[in-house]
């Protein structure tokens, strides 16, 4: 008990936790890893063979020096620590990823040192250095059964050589069973024959014996660790201890001391130096240096970011980076541990003020190698085997996969992902960095580690050398022992002493001590000068670039993210209310946010803040206001104030001009000065009370450490006693906070149900890897991606349908089409996440878009088989959705061909994706996707049994999930493929009871949208059905139709026309209801129709509680008839519903010209649909309009502006004109020639339509108000307008100018539709 509480008081404060060995226990003797066995059963689960005779067979065809054994936490020390509990299993695992590996004298025994990292399940992270050695092995018993392992290889052999001699080799080369380096396991490699040379090849490179084990002739080795654990990522410092420990060890002398004396020094008497502060503590033979940056400084990191980007190159590093922020699947792949811990920490680091959120295992245990099949983001690194083919390595999916090749310096990317904002100028300013400390930006050029035994140095050299700059230090300190301080003050300023010294030297007798005194308070003298070991040189310039290159990234997100405050959404009175509502609250602005920034970062940003790393980011800003700051947050926070001050950038101003940081030199400074300065110096090791006889040095082995004296830390330690009560006044803090608040237990269940997307599996547990553990994994996978499909189409109708609520009826209903772009994009990353779950075997980079073909393959199968159409079974017919057009095929198979014959997508994600948008644009997402799992043979035979797609309740519920998002309209098939060939089908209807339904003149169309025109269509006589390809048109806008007015009966009455897109299903209406003919209606040959979007009424639509509200159209035929048919019957608008149509109009263009360019949608609709301009002012136009006909003709408000003009110009001739002032004469000699062009062009789109073209130039041009009164002011009015007609009322024509007006500030521009052939 006492060890415990010892060891927990100070702990928190202290700079290391644990000192652990690892290696091979002699009493229990080998034993095959059982990770080994485990991973084989995985394996051969995955494969479809029987994973119990796997388990059960020895694994002989491989050589024993290549085989893993057991390794077993030998000891450590001390026994626990309340704050950071011991997890054995954990730290064997990461310690000797690879269990024991043998070797004889004849293979390489080169040391190598690597780090790990355990995260905790509340997300906190103990770091371990592990160095690594081998030892010869002793036990006659081992010695002996690795012979007879050997014996048993060799007649195993010999054995397969007889039966099969083509693969004799292959065995010798195949890999160990437990190595991690691919998910094509060692078995597949025995079974495939490789060539002879290679597999020799194979065997020299990897570093063990091909002549196999000799018990007589070989001396046998066997790995051992030591590995220090602490609680932050002081990776030098523990580097060079364990270096020097190693090379007590091995030394020829004994060290100075017994090595227990160092090792209790680093657990209990050295501190974690103060934050901006360093500490020297004492190795072995010299001292070791530390800092710890300040308050307002970027975080610890101490692992050499120079090595990440020299492996990866700057380009590539700022990829993965990319990919990292976007909570991509990250796989490091590397030969070297410590490489893939340099790059997964470097990388992680860089993330400031961002924490990676989500699974983080930098080196992945081989008994873990089905995490890679988790359905979630992952950071993580796997080792690979020299000589590995990367084509060898079988992952379960790379839909979202950023692949990284470490050794060979490439990457493969996921598809179509969004740079990171301003890549190039950033690239250019890291590139300046890494050349100012001489590094090339290229990368690729890495010298392999320097090896820890090529560290060695003379021993007595450096004992003289740092001896007596440690006694100063000490006595600094007031830890120096009275005889040593005597000698020190004895040698200061004592003459005789001095000439007996320089007497001695003249003639060769040395006074040792005197002499390393003497030469060490010269050192002293050197090193404040700055005589610097070349190590501490080398580690204050990693210290210096690793902060550089920090404080680039770090400006960036300082000025990316500097008004991110703005939009932080805080509605919560306290803490409590807001942790018990957090699910259903937005946190931060996000629309509001991405309106206000630079054009080019909105693709990055507007994933970037989807992701749950922005997510809690936001949720520590909020809890900020109830709770002590969060470090990085903290940190900053302070870096935008202090850019504020200095008014590094305007405040409002929004520029994507790329900004350089500033911080760079005074960070470095600040480094520099701690590691020049040393603020602390930690206790000297010293003698222990130990028994007599242990401590015992033998060269070359590790000795039996003596338990007792490690288990317990002093008692009467100033600085621990001093942080012990600083951590008593925290926690005494701490407490009264919960009190005041929440209890602590509820509040952290809160806060981990706040941030627990795909997060209930943020770390793998690293022991205990049984069948039922690993079941139990995929089952919580499985919730978690059910939970994410529930909150993501949630999110997607949300966004959709409260920005269509806002807008009900005003213009057309879109969120922004980035933020749905956005969503719809990460809909499609987690359904190949959830096809990837549990596959058995992988084809192609996209899961779901292999099981489709699967399916195809099927389907056209038994289409074949049956001669039929493939009708009967997965097809149906959509209903007719409206008179006239035929009824659409409803097929999952259909939907791919549609796919696969689009030339621009050229690889199975992007088709899985294209498929995906097609299939939620037609609402049929679900339906599709049940229609595809209803093969449940299929199914089974894809899947392994804890598949997500095998789980029936989840899956039920998931498509119930995705059906709900056919209550919203989406067009991101058309508005993402805008290049391609689409079929359209369009039908014109007559109005059979008033019309001749058939003509004899030669009808044509042309349909228009928001991305062109089908260009001018002849339709065949008497035929009112046509179809034609042509590039995608986008939304449709409009629809010109018209004819030649040949033959008997060229007057035709239209009702509509009806035009669907034959892929998407997507139908428009373009009514008409008039006449086309001369002589008929206001003689117009050709009208220009204004769409609307048709709803589809599916009966099976389940979903379907609500619809996106129908966008404008053109004027209904019933007005457009009483109207133009001026009986004056019918209901006639009063003046202030005509006035309020004026001013509605008005403001939905305002509006439209208000929404972020690419979501406008079509202004023509707003312009000449119904509402819309032309139509309120033709109902102004038509107020108090003399409605007599003159013999039965039907008079437009056109020939009103003709009886105008005419009287203009005529009274222009007499001169009455002279006296009117100069601008209504400019007035009137614009509105004449506008009439007059529109009067002369050769299309015939009679009078309504000539009206409606004068008012969208009028409004293009800003003309309107000027027009208006001159109209009202010409004396034709009083002839054709009653008294009362609002055109007569002066004060209602000023307030029309002046509404019309407010248009003046928006550039108008008008469809080629409407302006086609006019000349002014």
């Amino acid at each position: 008990m006492s060890a415990t509480m010892s060891g927990s008081g100070s702990a928190p404060c202290r700079f290391a936790h644990y000192f652990v060995i690892c290696g091979i226990d002699n009493e229990t003797g080998l034993e095959p890893d059982a990770l080994a066995a485990l991973y084989q059963w995985l394996e051969a689960d995955r494969q479809g063979r029987d994973p119990e005779a796997v388990a059960a067979g020895e694994n002989f065809d491989q050589s024993p020096l290549k085989r893993t054994f057991k390794s077993k936490v030998l000891a450590h020390y001390p026994e626990n620590i309340e704050c950071n509990p011991f997890d054995q299993d954990a730290v064997n695992m990461l310690c000797m990823p690879k269990g024991l590996s043998f070797r004889t004298q004849r293979d390489s025994r080169t040391p190598q040192f690597h780090s790990f990292l355990i995260t905790r399940e509340d997300g906190s992270r103990t770091y371990g250095f592990v160095h690594t050695f081998y030892e010869e092995v002793t036990s006659p018993q081992i010695c002996s059964a690795m012979q007879t392992l050997h014996q048993m290889h060799q007649a195993e052999h010999n054995t397969s050589a007889h039966s099969c001699p083509s693969s004799s080799s292959s065995s010798s080369s195949s890999s160990s069973s437990s190595s991690m380096d691919s998910l094509a396991s060692s078995l597949d490699e025995v079974e495939s024959p490789s060539s002879t040379s290679s597999s020799q090849a194979g065997r020299r490179s990897c570093g063990c014996s091909s002549e196999g084990y000799d018990s007589v002739r070989d001396t046998l080795y066997v790995s051992k660790a030591i590995c220090l654990i602490t609680p932050m990522p002081f990776m030098h410092a523990c580097r060079r201890f364990l270096s020097q420990v190693h090379r007590a060890v091995i030394s020829h002398q004994p060290p100075p001391l017994p090595l227990e004396s160092y090792i209790y020094n680093i657990l209990y008497e050295v501190p974690l130096p103060p934050p901006g502060r360093s500490l020297k503590f004492h190795g072995v033979y010299e001292p070791v240096l530390c800092q710890r940056p300040g308050v307002g400084e970027l975080p610890l990191a101490d692992f050499p970011l120079s090595e990440a980007f020299q492996l990866l190159g700057v380009e590539n590093l700022v990829q993965i980076f990319t990919c990292v922020l976007l909570e991509m699947q990250i796989l490091l792949y590397s030969q070297d541990y410590q490489r893939l811990m340099a790059v997964a920490e470097g990388i992680t680091t860089l993330l400031f003020p961002f924490q990676w959120q989500h699974v983080y295992v930098p080196i992945l245990p081989a008994s873990l190698l089905h995490f890679l099949d988790a359905p979630v983001p992952y950071l993580m690194g796997l080792q690979s085997k020299e000589g590995t083919d990367r084509s060898k390595l079988e992952l379960p999916q790379e839909a979202n996969l950023c692949f990284v090749d470490i050794d060979n310096h490439c990457i493969e990317l996921p598809e179509d992902f969004p740079q990171f904002p301003n890549k190039t100028e950033f690239i250019q300013e890291l590139t300046e960095v890494l050349l100012s400390f001489g590094l090339p930006p290229e990368g690729g050029k890495t010298s392999p580690e320097p090896s820890v035994s090529t560290q060695t140095f003379t021993l007595e050299k450096e004992l003289k050398s740092t001896s007596l700059s440690e006694l100063v230090d000490d006595r600094r300190n007031g830890n120096l022992g009275g005889e040593a301080l005597d000698v020190l003050e004895l040698l200061q300023g004592n003459p005789t002493l001095e000439r007996l010294q320089a007497l001695a030297k003249r003639t060769g007798v040395k006074v040792a001590r005197l002499e390393a005194l003497a030469s060490g308070q010269k050192a002293v003298g050197e090193e404040s000068v700055g005589g610097r070991s070349p190590a501490e040189e080398e580690e204050l310039r990693n210290a210096k670039l690793n902060v550089q290159l920090r404080e680039v990234f770090a400006a960036r997100f300082a000025t990316m993210f500097a008004d991110y405050e703005s939009f932080v959404i805080q509605n919560s009175p306290d803490l409590e209310s807001w942790l018990t509502n957090r699910e259903q609250m937005h946190n931060f602005d996000k629309a509001s946010f991405l309106s206000d920034q630079p054009e080019p970062y909105l693709p990055f940003l507007s994933h970037f803040i989807e992701t749950q790393m922005f997510a809690t980011f936001i949720d520590n800003k909020i809890m900020s206001q109830w709770e002590e700051k969060e470090p990085l947050l903290r940190v900053f926070d302070g870096r935008i104030e202090k850019a504020r001050l200095y008014n590094v950038r305007a405040p409002s101003l929004r520029s994507s001009v790329y900004q350089k940081c500033t911080f760079l030199k005074e960070s470095a400074q600040a480094i520099e000065q701690r590691l020049r300065k040393i603020d602390h110096t930690a206790i000297h090791p010293h003698l222990l009370d130990m028994k007599i006889g242990q401590g015992k040095y033998q060269q070359g082995f590790f000795p039996k450490l003596q338990a007792d004296v490690l288990a317990t830390g002093p008692t009467n330690n100033k600085w621990s006693n001093r942080t012990c009560s600083t951590q008593r006044r925290v926690d005494r803090h701490r407490q009264h906070n919960d009190h005041l608040v929440l209890d602590n237990d509820l509040k952290e269940k809160y806060m981990q149900e706040a941030r627990n997307l795909g997060k209930n599996l943020r770390q793998p547990k690293l022991s205990d890897l049984s069948p039922a553990v690993i079941a139990q994994t995929n089952w919580k996978f499985v919730e978690g991606l059910l939970k994410e499909c529930k909150m993501k189409t949630k999110r997607m109708l949300v966004e959709k349908m409260g920005r269509e609520a806002v807008e009900l009826g005003h213009g057309e209903a879109n969120i922004t089409g980035l933020e749905e772009n956005t969503l719809i994009a990460s809909l499609c990353d987690l359904l190949e996440r959830i096809w990837s779950h549990g596959l058995q075997v992988k084809q192609g980079k996209s899961a779901l878009w292999s099981h489709l073909l699967h399916y195809q393959a099927r389907e056209e199968k038994i289409e074949q088989l049956s001669e039929s159409p493939v009708s009967n079974s997965q097809e149906k017919r959509k209903p007719e959705s409206s008179v006239g057009l035929p009824a659409l095929r409803v097929s999952v198979i259909q939907d791919m061909r549609h796919i696969q014959s689009m030339g621009e997508i050229k690889t199975d994600v992007g088709r899985a994706r294209a498929w995906i948008r097609l299939s939620l644009e037609k609402k049929l997402l679900s339906q599709h996707l049940k229609q595809l799992l209803s093969n449940q043979a299929l199914t089974k035979k894809l899947y392994k049994r804890y598949a997500f797609l095998r789980c029936e309740e989840e899956k039920e519920q998931f498509l119930f999930h995705l059906l709900s998002l056919n209550a919203v309209d989406y067009f991101c098939f058309t508005s993402v493929f805008t290049t391609i060939m689409i079929p359209y089908r369009a039908v014109i209807i007559p109005i059979k009871k008033l019309s001749n339904a058939m003509t004899t003149s030669n009808p044509w169309l042309c349909v228009s949208g928001e991305l062109g025109d089908s260009g001018i269509l002849q339709i065949t006589k008497n035929v009112l059905e046509m179809t034609f390809d042509c590039q995608n048109l986008g939304k449709l806008t409009t629809v010109q139709l018209g004819h030649d007015n040949s033959g008997l009966l060229a007057k035709w009455l239209v009702d509509c026309v009806m035009v669907r897109n034959e892929i998407t299903g997507h139908t428009y209406k373009f009514p008409c209801g008039r006449w086309l003919g001369k002589g008929v209606d206001d003689g117009s040959l050709e009208r220009v129709l204004i769409g609307e979007f048709v709803v589809p009424c599916n009966d099976d639509d389940g979903g379907r509680g609500s619809k996106t509200p129908p966008l404008q159209r053109s004027p209904s035929q019933i007005r457009r008839i009483s109207i133009t048919s001026l009986t004056g019957r019918g209901n006639k608008p009063t003046t202030v519903q005509i006035q309020e149509s004026i001013g509605e109009a008005v403001n939905n263009i305002i509006k439209h010209f208000h929404k972020p360019e690419k979501e406008r949608g079509s202004l023509t609709v707003l312009l000449c649909g119904e509402g819309g301009l032309v139509w309120a002012l033709e109902q102004f136009f038509q107020n108090g309009f003399r409605s007599a006909r003159i013999f039965q003709k039907n008079v437009f408000v056109w020939d009103f502006y003709e009886k105008v003009v005419a009287f203009m110009e005529n009274a222009d001739q007499i001169g009455d004109m002279q006296e009117t002032p100069q601008p209504l004469g400019l007035n009137c000699e614009s509105f004449c020639r506008y009439i007059n062009a529109i009067n002369n062009m050769p299309r015939s789109i009679g009078k309504d339509g000539k009206f409606q073209l004068h008012v969208c130039l009028g409004a293009r041009d800003r003309l309107l108000p000027q027009w208006l009164p001159l109209l009202a002011e010409c004396p034709v009015v009083t002839r054709m307008y009653e008294e009362n007609a609002l055109l007569r009322d002066k004060l209602t024509v000023s307030s029309l100018v002046a509404v019309l007006e407010t248009l003046h500030d928006f550039p108008i521009t008008l469809e080629s539709s409407l302006t086609k052939s006019v000349e002014l």
